[in-house]
């Protein structure tokens, strides 16, 4: 408890630009005047100074958390599905969407702008999702940690405090029927907003949305809980009023082909 806690807490400090990890690194900075004297003492020539005083007793790198999961997780799941098109909303570009580019071609719809890449496999198109896309259709649609903050104006999208449900029911409209849909959001104990970071939604209010409750049908449900550990394949009711700030992975299936 303790822990999750201290996590929290860290979180909250980065959402307004205070990095505690850094201001504790400082008490590194002897070790590094102590590295420096003994490199110049072996004869060691200094072209130029970095002061880098976080990573003396960092991890070989991190593999816990809501991203590291979820990005390699539907990944893999994607791989494995092989659709004939796979369109993502606003996820993660350097995570998420740089996995699937690696292997197969990814359409990729933000409302922020993006410089053209010189990978083929990455499609993209600027436009708000909190508007409909009835041009677009598809049988594989993924939206990873981003339909929490549809119309908070973080991105600089229109505040609108429904942009989250006009969102999911554009998401839905782009499936063809038996079509799937990754999606990933905060979850917790209740809805919440964190304005204008993002939302924690309660982990069953995503069933109240109607274009999920007369259209989709869960078929797979896994979660990454307060630690950054990751649950597979597991039911949503083992993640009852037991998370603050997990990470809820919804894998779902259309019915029909509205």
């Amino acid at each position: 408890m303790l822990l999750i806690l201290k996590r929290k807490i860290v979180r909250n400090l980065e959402l307004i630009g205070i990095n505690i990890k850094n201001i504790l690194a400082l008490k590194n900075y002897f070790r590094f005047r102590k590295d420096r004297k003994e490199w110049l003492r072996q004869g060691g020539k200094i072209t130029k100074n970095f002061v880098i005083l976080q990573d003396y007793y960092d991890n070989a790198g991190q593999n816990k958390g809501h991203y590291f999961h979820q990005d390699l997780l539907v990944a893999k799941m994607i791989y494995n599905s092989k659709p004939k098109r796979h369109v993502d909303i606003g996820s993660r570009l350097d995570g998420f969407v740089a996995h699937v580019a690696s292997f197969r071609e990814i359409e990729v719809i933000d409302i922020r702008p993006l410089e053209k890449s010189i990978h083929q496999n990455i499609k993209f198109l600027q436009a708000d999702m909190m508007n409909p896309q009835k041009v677009l259709k598809t049988d594989s649609l993924s939206c990873l940690h981003a339909i929490e903050h549809f119309g908070l104006g973080r991105y600089n999208d229109p505040i609108d405090i429904n942009g989250h449900i006009k969102g999911i029911g554009n998401l839905v409209s782009m499936l063809d029927k038996n079509g799937i849909l990754y999606i990933s959001f905060p979850i917790g104990k209740t809805d919440e907003v964190y304005f204008n970071a993002e939302r924690v939604f309660h982990p069953k209010s995503i069933f109240k949305n109607h274009s999920i409750k007369s259209q989709m049908e869960l078929i797979r449900f896994d979660y990454v809980d307060d630690l950054g550990d990751l649950h597979l394949n597991t039911s949503i009711e083992s993640t009852l009023g037991k998370l603050s700030y997990g990470c809820g992975i919804y894998t779902l299936k259309k019915l029909n082909n509205l």
